[in-house]
């Protein structure tokens, strides 16, 4: 690896951070006291759930979408969250209120199945209702990424069947993410791109992958990967501004030939790529991913705007 490696999520430093105070089950308190059980399911399995948001102008940016993923993927595991949505919106705005957040906030929920009796696997063990955890950090996006771009790596992780682990979960079970992310750090890279079990292009470890190739801009069809809020936003804004956009198979032959590619998160809305496995992306004039970007940034200033 390089000195000058960088990963999706890289962000300012912001001394703020030090200091900020974590929702754990109601009670607000300093980061270093934000503590939960060794028994708990999440520590000990990965039973659990979560979401990633941002927060501007005191506005959750697409805080029903992420809410619909959320209880869907917690009713399809028998996860109880304990409250309704309203209840989520309640306790994200006292943190932030706690942290006097209003803008540029990145926010990771989490729930999990709870407490433990014993220290096995079997859900029922977990008696005492679930765990949810909010960790809210002031958070930009380093602007170096748009100017040179993620460098990918072609990993042999794939993401896996919907009947092994459906990758549409957000679970806490990101084992199989991590494994691929070492194996493109081992290479050299900044961070994977991840094949379907069919060996065509589908995600990263991290992100959701699109390029764009002679005006046109694919993604891989979702049957494997995370069905980001992103990247149905970015889905979406094609469609709306006449942009043709595909949800396709294509292989690694489409993905090195781009003229463009890029990633789409909540944190960094759209990265650009800079190379895959090696091999440079476009000329680097990244006209579309550019247009794309200054779209998504209008539609949520209009999603998250003052009422």
């Amino acid at each position: 690896m390089t000195d000058s490696k960088h990963t999706t999520h890289d962000a300012a430093d912001d001394i703020r951070n030090r200091d900020i105070k974590i929702y754990v089950n109601g009670d607000i308190v300093h980061r270093d006291e934000a503590k939960v059980s060794v028994y708990d399911s999440g520590f000990m399995l990965g039973d659990g759930m979560w979401e990633g948001m941002r927060l501007y102008n005191g506005t959750w940016a697409f805080f029903d979408e992420h809410m619909d993923r959320f209880f869907a993927s917690c009713k399809s595991v028998s996860l109880d969250v304990g409250m309704d949505r309203a209840g989520i919106l309640d306790a994200l705005s006292k943190t932030a209120e706690a942290n006097d957040m209003q803008t540029d906030v990145h926010c990771r929920l989490m729930l999990t199945r709870g407490t433990k009796v014993k220290p096995f696997q079997h859900p029922s063990l977990s008696r005492s209702g679930p765990t949810l955890v909010i960790i809210m950090e002031h958070s930009k996006p380093v602007e170096a990424l748009q100017s040179r771009g993620i460098r990918l790596a072609t990993v042999p992780q794939v993401r896996g069947l919907p009947m092994s682990q459906d990758a549409k979960y957000n679970s806490h079970s990101k084992l199989n993410c991590v494994i691929a992310c070492l194996q493109a750090e081992q290479a050299g890279a900044d961070e994977a791109l991840m094949l379907d079990p069919h060996g065509f292009v589908n995600t990263t470890n991290a992100c959701n992958f699109f390029i764009v190739r002679k005006g046109e801009v694919w993604t891989s069809t979702g049957d494997y990967c995370m069905n980001g809020v992103t990247r149905q936003k970015v889905i979406d804004l094609c469609r709306a501004n006449d942009i043709p956009v595909f949800e396709k198979n294509f292989s690694l032959y489409e993905a090195y030939g781009a003229d463009e590619a890029f990633l789409t998160g909540t944190f960094g809305a759209q990265t650009p790529v800079g190379e895959i496995d090696g091999k440079p992306i476009g000329t680097g004039s990244r006209d579309m991913t550019k247009r794309i970007r200054a779209l998504y940034k209008d539609l949520v200033a209009e999603n998250t705007a003052s009422a």
